[in-house]
């Protein structure tokens, strides 16, 4: 088994990579920067930090962009963190076009006057992620355990939505439909609970329409 984990100059790769070496001892991990190295995976994985514009800006320079798109129609496709934001149609970040697959849009924490206690921005740190539904990739983990989260913008409310978390207000911390699983939070710095996700990610076997 061949899992991508996509370089696009943004993002902790090598955390990632080293993560899934570790739940999945006999496939092959690697990180790629070439959309063919992209197609012929069985698996993608895209993480990501940084800005939304900067993020988008390079997977388009270096022809992932399409690569992305068509691993999202075609097989199991885990997104992390930025990579979550991008699968949507457009960012408030920069005014920031994104990639479309999931209808909506994401936007920035407001801080609300006199809100207690005081929102900080961005939210970082541990919270809980409450399943919305069941997904294969929850398997083994229980609603409402804590994910480790780092970032100023979310998606908002969605019907693919299938895990939420509070941050002064209810956002979009999981998104699925078919062979797409994309979350806010980052599974490689989410001790057991992550690792067991992205076990669970590495054998998936969903049906693609």
């Amino acid at each position: 088994m061949k899992i991508a984990v996509v370089d696009y100059g943004m993002g902790n790769l090598r955390s990632v990579a080293k993560a899934l070496e570790h739940v999945a001892p006999h496939a092959q991990i690697r990180v790629v920067a070439d959309p063919q190295d992209v197609r012929a995976a069985d698996r993608v994985v895209v993480p990501g930090q940084g800005a939304m514009p900067d993020c988008m800006r390079e997977l388009k320079a270096r022809g992932l962009d399409a690569a992305v798109i068509e691993a999202t129609q075609r097989k199991p496709f885990l997104g992390i963190c930025i990579g979550l934001q991008m699968l949507f149609e457009h960012s408030e970040e920069g005014d920031t076009p994104g990639l479309g697959v999931f209808s909506g849009r994401v936007q920035r924490f407001v801080a609300t006057p006199g809100q207690m206690p005081r929102l900080k921005i961005p939210h970082m740190g541990w919270n809980q992620v409450t399943h919305n539904r069941p997904h294969p990739l929850w398997a083994g983990i229980e609603s409402d355990s804590r994910f480790y989260f780092v970032h100023s913008y979310y998606a908002a409310a969605t019907q693919d939505a299938v895990g939420r978390c509070h941050y002064g207000l209810d956002f979009t911390a999981a998104v699925a439909r078919e062979n797409v699983f994309a979350v806010q939070f980052h599974p490689e710095k989410s001790q057991n609970a992550g690792l067991r996700l992205l076990q669970n990610f590495t054998q998936w076997q969903p049906e693609v329409s």
